[in-house]
């Protein structure tokens, strides 16, 4: 790639398919950067002590979007020198063990990259609308907005 070309873009998508590392990394590869963090967050299999099955996803996706979009915007204006964004979060059911949500950021050195794949998935859970059902084995269901419970 032409370093003339290689100009700062934000990567954002919702989808059902399952998630790629490989894809999302990529993504945000840069000749002027020297760091690439990345930030997987995972279905686990228990939450408060519960066996838990699987999640499922819903999403307001067009103000999704646009929250996460926010998002990109303010990591460019706390951290000037992060050059790609890529915010990948998956909808539907996500089973044990499958990715929930890709982050990655690109910068020439690490600390910038790493505070803003961090400052991305804590304001990702508190603002953008994104609900989760927690499946438990037992026969009951937890609708969950990220940010808090209903």
């Amino acid at each position: 790639m032409d370093e003339s070309e290689d100009v700062p873009k934000d990567f954002i998508k919702l989808k059902s398919e399952k998630l790629s590392v490989d894809e999302v990394s990529e993504l945000v590869i840069s000749p002027n950067c020297g760091a690439v963090s990345l930030f997987i967050g995972t279905t686990r299999n228990n939450f408060e002590g519960k066996k838990v099955i699987h999640l499922e996803y819903e999403a307001y996706t067009s103000m999704a979007e646009m929250e996460i979009k926010k998002i990109c915007r303010d990591v460019r204006q706390k951290w000037p020198s992060v050059k790609h964004i890529a915010m990948h979060h998956r909808l539907g059911v996500v089973p044990i063990t499958e990715a929930s949500v890709i982050i990655a950021v690109s910068s020439p050195h690490r600390t910038e990259s790493l505070e803003a794949v961090m400052y991305c998935i804590n304001t990702l859970k508190a603002f953008v609308p994104i609900w989760k059902k927690i499946s438990f084995k037992e026969p009951q269901h937890r609708w969950v907005l990220l940010n808090g419970y209903f």
